[in-house]
């Protein structure tokens, strides 16, 4: 590890599960610089749309706040499509220049699509309804398939019980969680 690498800004755990009918999206609260919690109670998940899509962030803050921002613009360009806005913004991200070198993932949700979206041009939609992103993603993922196939918990329950889980294994994830859910349609 070189001592650019141990100044980098590290985060998060962003978790995406859809079940019951419904759509939930959490992430913890902690941003890191290098060895250093900077901050336990960020917040990591957005409404846009009056509310009508979710979307949770991993990575550099800046990043993420410029993917969000031009997100936001791609869902107004195209009606509110997510779907559209997701893959727009994933063609640009990829082909851009500027956008190119942004570090930062997205995860992406209304009452039809969850989509992860990242800085390789991939937008994707998890087969199975659980989507992670960050430092944590892998553990947090890992929870939330147990708890689904082995509890009757809903959507929500099982991202916060994921994301709890996985803040008590990474050291860059907390267990200050938000969760924020949406009515599905499918």
């Amino acid at each position: 590890m070189n001592a650019n690498d141990e100044k980098r800004w590290r985060s998060t755990t962003i978790l995406a599960v859809r079940h019951g009918g419904k759509v939930a999206v959490g992430g913890d609260g902690q941003v890191t610089l290098g060895n250093t919690v900077m901050k336990a109670d960020a917040i990591k998940i957005r409404k846009l749309r009056e509310g009508k899509v979710l979307v949770g962030f991993a990575g550099s803050t800046a990043d993420a706040f410029a993917l969000l921002e031009r997100f936001d613009t791609k869902l107004k360009d195209f009606q509110g499509n997510v779907a559209k806005a997701a893959t727009e913004l994933a063609k640009d991200w990829r082909t851009d220049r500027l956008l190119r070198r942004l570090e930062a993932m997205m995860i992406v949700a209304d009452a039809v699509h969850l989509l992860l979206i990242s800085g390789t041009g991939d937008v994707i939609s998890p087969s199975d309804g659980i989507v992670g992103i960050g430092s944590g993603g892998p553990f947090a993922i890992a929870a939330g398939r147990a708890l689904l196939k082995h509890s009757n918990l809903s959507a929500a329950d099982i991202v916060k019980e994921s994301l709890s889980i996985a803040g008590e294994i990474c050291i860059y994830s907390n267990r200050n969680i938000v969760v924020e859910e949406l009515e599905c349609t499918n």
